[in-house]
């Protein structure tokens, strides 16, 4: 029998334990960096970055069909099974609209979608949705661009549009007369750059390593913290959201605290939310979650 991982979504690929053998069949390149575990079991150490994003490309390419991935050093190297988690919830949500049945051409925003473009690969594989990707930091862009210039097909599912303004989340890149099913994200979750470094030297104990030994998997400043954390983040978003309250069905995004909520759904009040949607995830003894909103009445997402 095959163990599975508690919590995660019925449709996640990485409910059971990974197949090692078969990954590195899909990326030669991961045999380097297995390892034995205590129990005589095939494992990788994630304490080591390069294991870790070996692991990642391993991933990619047996379940999503992405050959080529790669990230810089020192961008955040996202664990899969937690991102694909948000995307078939998300689903989910889509399909409550359509009398249970998830749309197969649905566009989605990702907001910020970062160095390693995890959340449009994982959607486009899972259910040929269309995604527009933002992103504000020029590396970041860089890499994100490099990853759908490397994969043939990828750039008639997913493109990349530049935000120019760090005070701005959707303004700027939702256009006029543009229409989204959905957007998502995944907010910098710390307040300040002493908050995040703390964040990390625990990550570090956790996994054992010295001060030293660094954590060049982390993520850069702007994935990791702004000013007032994710609180503030998702507030702004909020308050942008109400101009595009026609053009988009559903706004979502994770909330890595649950006692953040009350501040956010009160923001949703006073912005006007018709409805405000919570969806819990877990991924063994992880607890997240991401909260959903429009400005839509049932009928009209019904509709569009």
């Amino acid at each position: 029998m095959t163990a599975q991982k508690p919590g995660l979504h019925p449709r996640n690929r990485h409910r059971s334990r990974y197949d090692m053998a078969a990954l590195c069949q899909s990326s030669p390149q991961l045999a380097a960096f297995i390892v034995q575990t205590p129990a005589g079991e095939p494992s990788v150490n994630f304490a080591d970055p390069q294991a870790v994003k070996a692991l990642n490309k391993a991933l990619l390419a047996h379940y999503y069909g992405v050959a080529q991935w790669d990230i810089p050093e020192g961008f955040l190297c996202p664990p899969v099974p937690g991102r694909a988690d948000y995307i078939h919830h998300l689903a989910d949500l889509l399909a409550e609209d359509r009398d249970g049945a998830v749309p197969t051409q649905a566009t989605v925003l990702d907001v910020g979608t970062g160095a390693n473009l995890i959340y449009p690969l994982i959607g486009v594989a899972e259910y040929g949705w269309r995604f527009t990707g933002s992103e504000i930091d020029a590396q970041a862009f860089a890499s994100a661009q490099a990853i759908i210039n490397a994969n043939p097909g990828l750039s008639r599912a997913i493109r990349l549009r530049r935000q120019k303004s760090p005070s701005a989340i959707l303004d700027g890149v939702i256009h006029k007369n543009e229409q989204y099913d959905a957007t998502l994200c995944n907010p910098p979750f710390h307040d300040s750059a002493e908050a995040a470094r703390a964040g990390s030297e625990r990550k570090r104990r956790n996994l054992g390593l010295t001060q030293e030994a660094g954590l060049n998997f982390g993520g850069q400043q702007r994935e990791l913290w702004c000013e007032g954390g994710e609180v503030a983040f998702i507030k702004t978003m909020i308050a942008e959201s109400k101009g595009f309250a026609r053009q988009v069905k559903w706004f979502t995004s994770l909330v890595s605290r649950g006692d953040n909520l009350p501040l956010l759904y009160r923001a949703l009040s006073e912005a006007g939310a018709v409805k405000v949607v919570k969806k819990e995830m877990a991924q063994g003894q992880k607890q997240s979650r991401f909260i959903a909103w429009t400005f839509m009445t049932d009928s009209q997402r019904r509709r569009g």
